[in-house]
């Protein structure tokens, strides 16, 4: 939260909404989480591995 601009200015808002930091990291959470959510599921699946017919 030291170095990124746009987790900064994030904070600054919801400081200003009057969160607690404790509310803050809960949202940022929630925020990372949906992001992965997001890509995990946009992600093809897997190809099965053909079988080997002897």
């Amino acid at each position: 939260m030291q170095f990124h601009e746009p987790t900064i200015a994030y904070v600054a808002r919801r400081t200003a909404e009057g969160k607690s930091k404790r509310d803050i990291i809960r949202c940022l959470k929630r925020y990372v989480i949906r992001e992965v959510y997001h890509l995990i599921k946009a992600r093809p699946p897997a190809a099965e591995p053909a079988s080997a017919t002897t």
